[in-house]
């Protein structure tokens, strides 16, 4: 009844079922992998000391941002440029603009900082002239899917729609540091804006995410098991019709 299965069809449909099921199997394994991943991230930076309680240490000595250095308390010393509002940001549930403000740094760099954030409406404060010294949070260049972030062109001049050096390559003349500090401290007007979680350590959707693609691969290796059997019962039942003349 079951010589079918040494067809030529068969072969190919088996060779299929064979492939197909190891390969969602490792996929979800994949998954799952990533999710624990995500999970280990988030404890060892839940047991990191907190960044507020740290020495402020020199911007270029916890460059590249990173998960260890990402909302660290870095300082940069030089004098303010340039300024920008980056819109659509919410904070405690409102809609504002965040005052971005380049600091051009003693070696020659520009360094985009955060000095708080602004209501709608509201004017953003002048900065403070001659030579600084700014302490803030370190954080990674904004992309494409960072919360907040908007269109990277397109918007109204003195506008930027995420906080990245590829933003302002084409607005400021400068060599842009591939990152940001956002103050711990705002100027009257300004409300701080709080350091974000760095990448890959937040059990955001992301990482739930990387959970339920896990149920989807060992649910598609199952069915693909399930539609193995019922072809072959289905063949089967059909054999043993067509040998008793049915």
């Amino acid at each position: 009844m079951y010589r079918f299965l040494r067809t030529p069809r068969w072969w190919g449909i088996n060779v299929f079922v064979l492939l197909a099921i190891p390969f969602c199997v490792f996929m979800g394994t994949w998954q799952l992998g990533k999710f624990e991943d995500r999970v280990d991230s988030h404890e060892a930076a839940e047991k990191r000391p907190a960044a507020s309680t740290l020495k402020a240490e020199p911007l270029d000595s916890l460059l590249p941002v990173d998960k260890e250095t990402s909302g660290r308390s870095a300082e940069a010393r030089g004098t303010f440029g340039e300024q920008f509002l980056v819109p659509d940001r919410d904070l405690d549930g409102r809609t504002g603009s965040y005052v971005l403000t380049l600091l051009r740094t003693d070696g020659g760099r520009s360094l985009p900082v955060v000095r708080g954030w602004l209501p709608t409406g509201a004017k953003a404060p002048a900065p403070p002239s001659g030579e600084v010294t700014v302490v803030g949070a370190l954080q990674a260049s904004e992309n494409g899917g960072t919360k907040g972030a908007g269109r990277a062109g397109g918007l109204p001049e003195g506008q930027l729609g995420m906080i990245s050096a590829a933003s302002l390559v084409n607005v400021v003349t400068d060599d842009v540091y591939d990152a940001w500090i956002t103050l711990a401290d705002s100027p009257a007007g300004l409300t701080p804006v709080p350091a974000a979680a760095a990448a890959g350590t937040s059990l955001d959707a992301k990482a739930f995410q990387n959970l339920g693609y896990t149920a989807e691969w060992f649910v598609f290796a199952g069915f693909v098991l399930f539609m193995w059997f019922r072809l072959v019962r289905r063949e089967a039942e059909a054999t043993r019709d067509e040998a008793l003349g049915l």
